[in-house]
C-alpha cells in the first residue's frame, strides 16, 4: 500500500516539474519575443520602453504612478523612459482633466502606429503555433489557461 501512495506522488511529482519545465519555457519564449517586438517598435530603446508603450496601448492614458506598478519599474525609471519616449513624439502628456495637479501619459497617433505594427509580430508568432489546431483543442487550451490563471475555472 505504501508503495503504491509512494508511485503515485512521484509519478505527481515528475508531472510537476513537467509542467514546471513547459512553463520556463514559455516564459522564456515570450520574453525573447517581446524582446523582439520592443525592437521592432524602436531598436534605439530599452526592451523596458516598450513595456510602457504596450501598457498605454492596453489602458490608455495613465499617471506615472500607474505605469510604475503596472509594470514593476519603480518611478524613476518610468519617468526617464517616458522623457525619451516624448522626446521621439511616441507618447505625451497632459494635465489630468479631473485632479489638475496629476499628468496622464498618452500614445501619440504616432506611438499608438508603431505599438501596433511591432504588435503584429507577436500575433503573427502566436498565430503560426495554434494555425494547425482543431478548434476543440484550442478551446481546450483556452480553458485550461483560464484556470491555471485563477479565471472562470469549470471543471
Amino acid at each position: 500500500m505504501e508503495n503504491k501512495i509512494h508511485d503515485q506522488n512521484s509519478a505527481r511529482v515528475q508531472l510537476e516539474l513537467n509542467l514546471g519545465e513547459q512553463l520556463n519555457a514559455l516564459i522564456s519564449a515570450s520574453h525573447a519575443l517581446n524582446v523582439r517586438t520592443a525592437a521592432l517598435f524602436d531598436p534605439a530603446l530599452q526592451p523596458a520602453a516598450f513595456l510602457i508603450v504596450r501598457c498605454l496601448l492596453s489602458y490608455g492614458p495613465a499617471s506615472a504612478t500607474f505605469l510604475a506598478e503596472s509594470t514593476a519599474m519603480d518611478r524613476s525609471s518610468v519617468t526617464r523612459l517616458v522623457t525619451q519616449l516624448k522626446r521621439m513624439n511616441y507618447v505625451k502628456s497632459e494635465t489630468h482633466p479631473e485632479d489638475r495637479r496629476g499628468v496622464l501619459i498618452s500614445l501619440t497617433a504616432f506611438g499608438r502606429e508603431k505599438a501596433l505594427d511591432a504588435l503584429k509580430e507577436k500575433e503573427n508568432e502566436f498565430y503560426k503555433r495554434i494555425s494547425t489546431w482543431e478548434d476543440c483543442k484550442l478551446e481546450a487550451f483556452i480553458g485550461m489557461l483560464k484556470c491555471f490563471n485563477g479565471q472562470d475555472c469549470q471543471d
